[in-house]
């Protein structure tokens, strides 16, 4: 299980990263290209990435704990899950609330 825990860790990694690559090679062809990108879809683009990333960090988490069970293992859990669970709700939010082009 220690792999898999691994292996969902370094996706969100990965994920997030890439999310942010890809925003940043969409600001530079926005910028100085001046091809058509909108700020807003690069900004759902780069959440949509993080909220993902954030998903396969919960669930490395939960198989680690299942692993070694103990109380303060699951408070922790319990504890990031929910911090996790509310960064990707506003985030999810934020982009679909607010335009920004």
């Amino acid at each position: 299980m220690n792999a898999f825990s691994y292996l969902f860790n370094l996706a969100g990694s990965l994920l997030i990263i890439y999310g942010g690559l890809r925003a940043i090679v969409e600001i530079i062809l926005c910028e100085v290209l001046k091809k058509s990108y909108s700020y807003q879809q690069m900004r759902k683009g780069l959440t949509d990435k993080i909220v993902f990333g954030l998903e396969f960090f919960i669930a490395a988490d939960v198989l680690e704990t299942t692993r070694h069970p103990t109380q303060e293992k699951l408070i922790i859990l319990g504890t990031v899950v929910l911090i996790r669970t509310v960064l990707g709700y506003f985030l999810n939010k934020e982009v679909s609330e607010h335009q920004l082009d």
